[in-house]
């Protein structure tokens, strides 16, 4: 029976890649579409905020809907999304009188499909038969890691070897792992979250649960956490060592996503031997350290290398939560899940928000907003500590 499920552990595992090709491939594309259509590069930024606020959107209405049509219809419309997304991509921009328009219209048909992944993957995991549940979530929240790291990589080597002309081509590419793992999730078994008799937390149980709260804010601030660096860490490389941007990319946040996902790797290898409390706690103090070290040390290498070793702190951090809250709340169902999600994204973009209006306040000093961002690492830690104290 275990070995069944194998296959829908794999799908899951690529289900997250898929998701990091919708988030991660067309901002590799920012110059050449402000190049190619002549779109302003004001406009083109509000991609990266109009496709993390259709997720978000996406994870708050699909508690009415994923437990009514099924995780596997929920999947297959995630997957269709994010490929017919990507597809539209190479088409609208040309074909409709506003560039601008055809790829707005094209994120929001791919960001649909991020949002509902970011829903459904994590509970299809936790539904299935395993030894070790901690150990399962973590190894799956590696591969976004390292579906981010493949989608820098090989589009940045498309690139160099056809040319970035042909961005196209390699937008049909992309657009092939959603079609066939789609077609993977048709076939695949999908246990039931729930015993057989049992139903799932309303919205109403769980905001009533105090545990769900401190469980939602350690969500924020795990996203908060690892986006308040990542979105900046490139940013350092160039600033501070004057470096290219691709050589700063690959040194700054390609290294950050390379440490996270060895973190969670690691311990989805060897999670079953470590207690996730002191893992998490151990996380988050380094976290600490990580932000104290980007933005109180004046060297930049220091900087930089501080900066790499926070994608190590904050691996544990998003996995750990949802396995926390999981093994708390067994009841909590789609709903849970859900709620978590948008907490995650609201960290993600808040996070990075913050240190931005810091940096701007304190005369676009970089590091001070950083500072200010070790609030989410301190958070977290408090977060964990108070869990083992409450119960659902």
């Amino acid at each position: 029976m275990k070995n069944n499920y194998n296959r829908t552990m794999t799908a899951c595992f690529v289900g997250y890649i898929v998701q990091a090709i919708v988030n991660n491939f067309v901002p590799l594309l920012f110059l050449t579409f402000q190049r190619t259509y002549g779109i302003p590069l004001s406009q083109i930024t509000l991609l990266v905020t109009f496709n993390f606020g259709i997720q978000l959107l996406v994870d708050l209405v699909s508690v009415t809907f994923v437990d009514r049509i099924g995780y596997r219809a929920s999947m297959l419309i995630a997957h269709i999304a994010s490929a017919v997304g990507l597809l539209l991509l190479t088409i609208l921009p040309g074909l409709l009188p506003s560039a601008f328009a055809g790829i707005l219209i094209s994120v929001m048909v791919y960001a649909i499909g991020g949002g509902l992944l970011e829903v459904l993957v994590s509970p299809v995991v936790e539904s299935c038969p395993s030894d070790n549940k901690e150990k399962a979530m973590s190894m799956l929240h590696s591969f976004y890691c390292w579906g981010h790291v493949g989608v820098v990589l090989l589009s940045t080597l498309f690139f160099h070897v056809f040319g970035i002309d042909h961005w196209r081509v390699l937008a049909v590419v992309w657009a092939l792992i959603p079609i066939c793992n789609g077609i993977v999730f048709t076939k695949v078994p999908i246990a039931s979250l729930m015993e057989e008799g049992e139903t799932g937390y309303t919205l109403k149980q769980l905001f009533s649960t105090r545990l769900f709260w401190i469980l939602l804010v350690m969500m924020i601030c795990a996203g908060a956490s690892e986006q308040s660096v990542s979105q900046w860490a490139s940013t350092f490389a160039e600033k501070g060592l004057g470096i290219s941007k691709t050589l700063g990319d690959l040194m700054g946040p390609m290294a950050f996503a390379v440490l996270m996902g060895a973190s969670r790797a690691f311990y989805g290898k060897y999670g079953d031997r470590i207690d996730l409390d002191r893992f998490m706690i151990g996380s988050s103090i380094l976290c600490i350290f990580t932000y104290l070290g980007i933005s109180l040390i004046p060297h930049p290498m220091v900087s930089l290398i501080a900066c790499a070793v926070c994608g190590l702190s904050v691996g544990i951090m998003w996995p750990g939560s949802f396995s926390k809250a999981s093994a708390a709340i067994p009841r909590g169902g789609t709903a849970m899940f859900a709620m978590l999600a948008l907490g995650g994204d609201v960290g993600c973009s808040g996070g990075p928000t913050l240190v931005g209006f810091v940096s701007s306040a304190a005369g676009d000093n970089l590091k001070m907003g950083i500072l200010a961002g070790i609030l989410f690492p301190l958070l977290l830690l408090i977060g964990v500590l108070l869990c083992g104290r409450e119960k659902a």
